[in-house]
């Protein structure tokens, strides 16, 4: 079979021949995955089965820094620049004796079985020998994301009563001084080896480096508090907490048996996943991409070199001119990234490739053409890759052979730039922290782009009818609705919230769980999702902030210039932006104090009054406290009031957003750059 017939055959058909489904794999059309191999249903016994399988083989890979300087820029500002030198390995096994110790050296600081602790911490080796203790014995991993600001961290640690937390010294300094006073906190666990004292921490608190707890580990009198009673697949591994609508996080329950569904399900996707692979880790840990991501690698005898955002590439931010960045000196095979940053490659690039000379830009130009005919025919461009990709690629380190998006919605443009010029498919996926990560994965070789692939092994699919936004699963020519994920990677609930685990969690007559997701998606007629719109208003900008468009709407209703409001984000764009219904006398007396003139829509339209009225919400909103990705940056004044008459609004006068999107498509497009 060709990529061509690959790529269109059937993927996924509804098991019950209904056009709401549910919708499963062709390869799980009997029953759902929810283990990689028998016998190994807990992540501490997954860790083990990889330790005995390839014992000697690298594991975990961290750079030396060979110097650290400050670079005076042009503005006067200055930035730290590193040298880094080469990857150092630690074996699997080492790995794996390291994480037994420290686990050890945990329970000896009397940390208990099915008690949680508290990982808060740069994605780094340590992270994850932290991680594989706390599964070997056992506790359960609470984990937050660096960007949560104070409020959310004392509320995530106060929620789950953690009395050990693991952490970094720049963490400790800059992020944790506030929450320390907030909780139960016993003891902080710094994943750094200097300095290795702290005079600066809270009484009844004391601090550990992460070293002396694996020595605490093991020594004689300690070795082997293991755990008496073995871990189950239904114990809680992780507590991720995840930003909600609201602003308060909601905490997942993570159990070990979810893990190792997603984890089955994700690793089914990459075609000859095996020991010889090289991943890139550099996305938050604390994020349920990365973490399964990581996890699928150890499960395979993968290597895992660490990284960050600005060390990734010769020309990230944090290397030296002249030396070379992470992937450079890394090679991966296998890198996860968000939307973001694969952007910020297509626009690296295309800048790039305008400063060519012009013989140079016309060969780019019809490279790049013939490549994406020949994909969509199924073929392969050996030349092309050769003499003109050569350099774009090398980017990544010149071995890429899959990149894995998700975390929002990759842009048409950007996946296919990725898919001709980085001569590697883009996996992309969907999944939420509360189905593991886990839920559909398009196939290597579908170069179809806007789709988000067929169900994973481990998850079905269900559409369910939502009548308020008009999308039915008889819809014709695709089935459409709200989308239901089911099977053994959705997880147990929020913690400490039975409300909100009756709204969104359900078990079927069968036993199994599911998540409603407030995701609207179509079926296609290959079993291939596509995600169409979102039933709460909540929208996830390209970087991966959460804004509440109601909260926001909410917030800018109160400026007395403003009758009516609608915000409006595209997921693969970083700002909000807003149309806005003005108040007619504010607005006519705003107009004659600037010398303005012409008929009530003409000044709606004018240039000059949108920015000024920009500049009076920007204003409201920095008074009211909105954070920065939240605040509209651009905004169209709409001279026509919104009636239930026009149907932009229903009866109770709530907005439509589906109808005020199509109705400003126009102005979308003109206040996103058009693209």
């Amino acid at each position: 079979m060709n990529n061509l017939e690959r790529a269109r055959r059937i993927k996924a058909n509804s098991v019950s021949r209904r056009p709401a489904g549910p919708y499963r794999a062709i390869n799980s059309q009997e029953k759902l995955v929810a283990w990689l191999h028998p016998g190994v249903g807990t992540l501490d016994k997954m860790f083990e089965h990889a330790a005995r399988k390839f014992p000697q083989r690298d594991c975990l890979g961290t750079r030396e820094v060979l110097s650290e300087e400050d670079e005076i820029q042009p503005n006067g500002k200055v930035f730290k620049k590193v040298i880094l030198g080469n990857y150092n390995w630690l074996s699997y096994d080492e790995a794996y004796q390291t994480a037994k110790c420290f686990g050890n050296g945990l329970a000896a600081l009397s940390q208990k079985p099915q008690c949680n602790i508290a990982i808060f911490c740069e994605t780094r080796a340590e992270w994850i020998i932290a991680a594989q203790a706390c599964f070997m014995y056992n506790f359960p991993l609470v984990t937050l994301y660096a960007t949560l600001g104070p409020a959310a961290i004392a509320h995530g640690l106060n929620e789950t009563e953690v009395t050990h937390i693991i952490t970094s010294k720049d963490l400790l300094h800059s992020r944790l001084k506030v929450p320390l006073y907030f909780n139960l906190l016993k003891y902080v666990i710094v994943v750094d080896n200097k300095p290795t004292s702290w005079p600066d921490i809270p009484r009844g608190i004391m601090v550990y480096n992460m070293d002396a707890v694996k020595k605490l580990g093991s020594k004689p009198d300690n070795s082997d508090c293991l755990n008496a009673k073995p871990t189950q697949p239904s114990d809680v591994a992780v507590i991720m907490y995840t930003s909600g609508s609201t602003g308060i996080p909601k905490g997942v329950m993570i159990s070990h048996g979810n893990i190792i569904a997603g984890v089955t399900g994700m690793a089914e996707r990459i075609p000859d996943l095996n020991e010889t692979d090289t991943y890139i880790g550099y996305l938050p840990l604390a994020h349920v991409l990365e973490l399964s991501a990581e996890l699928v690698c150890i499960s395979h005898g993968c290597r895992i070199g660490y990284s960050s955002p600005q060390t990734l590439a010769d020309q990230s931010t944090k290397i030296k001119k002249g030396s070379k960045g992470d992937t450079s000196v890394l090679k991966p095979t296998l890198m996860a990234a968000v939307p973001e940053i694969m952007d910020r490659i297509y626009k690296n690039v295309m800048t790039k490739v305008e400063e060519m000379s012009r013989f140079q830009k016309t060969l780019f130009v019809l490279a790049y053409n013939y490549k994406m005919e020949q994909i969509s025919k199924g073929y392969s461009t050996p030349l092309c890759d050769s003499l003109v990709f050569k350099r774009v690629r090398a980017l990544l380190g010149g071995n890429t052979r899959l990149l894995l998006s998700g975390g929002a919605p990759l842009s048409p443009a950007t996946q296919r730039f990725m898919n001709i010029c980085l001569c590697c498919p883009v996996g992309q996926g969907y999944g939420l922290t509360e189905t593991c990560g886990a839920g559909t994965i398009t196939e290597i070789w579908d170069y179809s782009t806007g789709r988000v692939g067929a169900p994973l092994v481990c998850s079905e699919i269900m559409l369910k009818d939502w009548e308020e936004g008009g999308y039915y699963s008889k819809d014709k020519p695709n089935p459409r609705g709200e989308i239901l994920i089911g099977g053994p990677n959705v997880t147990m609930g929020y913690y400490k919230n039975e409300a909100k685990n009756r709204e969104d969690f359900f078990v079927d007559g069968k036993g199994q769980r599911w998540f409603c997701t407030g995701d609207i998606g179509e079926f296609h007629s290959d079993g291939c999702l596509k995600i169409i719109d979102r039933k709460k208003d909540l929208v996830k900008l390209q970087a991966g902030e959460y804004v509440s468009l109601g909260k926001v709407e909410a917030v800018l209703k109160n400026c007395p210039l403003i009758d009516n409001i609608c915000a409006y984000a595209n997921s693969d764009q970083s700002y909000v932006i807003s149309f806005v219904v003005p108040n007619h006398k504010q607005l006519m007396a705003m107009a004659e104090q600037m010398q303005v003139r012409g008929t009530w829509e003409e000044i709606c339209n004018n240039p000059q009054m949108e920015k000024e009225v920009l500049c009076i919400i920007t204003e409201a909103a920095i008074s009211a406290k909105l954070e920065r990705f939240e605040i509209p940056r651009k905004i169209r004044l709409s001279s026509e009031p919104w009636t239930p008459e026009t149907g932009l609004v229903t009866d109770a006068f709530k907005l439509k957003r589906k109808e005020l999107k199509t109705h400003y498509q126009e102005d979308i497009e003109r206040m996103y750059g058009g693209k």
